[in-house]
């Protein structure tokens, strides 16, 4: 395959950026998305120029650290998939990629592809903690969870935290990432004693970085483990009770 990139290239976060233009004239069908930057490195890297600076980990689509803008699309046209998991099968010979960073005033760019995503630490962080006896393992049965209750935490703990959901919202909003961590916790009977004061301290920390939700379920579209937009619904229930409940710390 023959491909026409357009790579956003940006020294530092105070520098200004602007688009580079690459041909690859021999990528595989088969490679992953990130195996063909990897290949374009490589040629940079032999010619004595600067590679690409990008994030991965895991390149399994588990870790959410391959966050990029492809042809204006958090990663990718397809859907429920990781750019890791994406392959140049995806695309046709002769295709124009445009590859950009995440673009949200909440991830400033650090260099080229990678940004920094930092403001998500903070809602994690604004959780807190769970409550439970970490002595002697706790018999299974003590503690029973119906299958439906758990399936529907573990559709919320599916968020592997990339940011896609910021990146794709006109409004830089970061509901559907802390409604995922509000909702994997609060549905289980381990979570519930502190889900008032984490969902108070996580939605007010998401308010201090993010925009607001107006529903254009781009964040769902998007997203590379298909969360359901359901989840900012049961936040913001959870949200207006904890606040109702607690008007002193408003």
């Amino acid at each position: 395959m023959k491909l026409h990139l357009r790579v956003w290239r940006q020294r530092r976060p105070d520098a200004a950026g602007a688009f580079a233009d690459y041909d690859l004239d021999d990528v595989s069908p088969e490679m992953s998305f990130l195996e063909m930057l990897d290949v374009l490195n490589e040629r940079l890297t032999l010619g004595g120029e600067e590679p690409i600076a990008f994030d991965h980990d895991c390149r399994e689509g588990i870790c959410g650290s391959c966050s990029l803008m492809i042809n204006g699309t958090a990663h990718g046209p397809n859907r429920g998939t990781a750019t890791c998991q994406l392959h140049m099968r995806t695309f046709a010979d002769g295709d124009t990629l445009r590859i950009e960073p995440w673009r949200s005033a909440a991830f400033p760019v650090l260099r080229d592809l990678i940004v920094d995503r930092g403001a998500f630490d903070g809602i994690i962080q604004a959780g807190g903690f769970v409550s439970v006896n970490t002595g002697s393992a706790v018999e299974a049965n003590l503690i029973p969870i119906g299958k439906p209750e758990a399936d529907l935490a573990m559709d919320a703990a599916a968020c592997i935290g990339c940011g896609a959901c910021v990146a794709q919202c006109p409004n830089g909003a970061a509901q559907l990432f802390t409604a995922a961590k509000v909702s994997q916790l609060a549905i289980l009977p381990q979570g519930r004693p502190e889900r008032a004061r984490r969902v108070l301290g996580m939605v007010r920390a998401m308010e201090e970085s993010f925009g607001a939700c107006s529903n254009f379920a781009q964040c769902e579209a998007v997203c590379p483990k298909s969360i359901s937009i359901g989840f900012i619904a049961r936040m913001n229930g959870e949200f207006l009770r904890a606040a109702l409940a607690q008007p002193a710390a408003d």
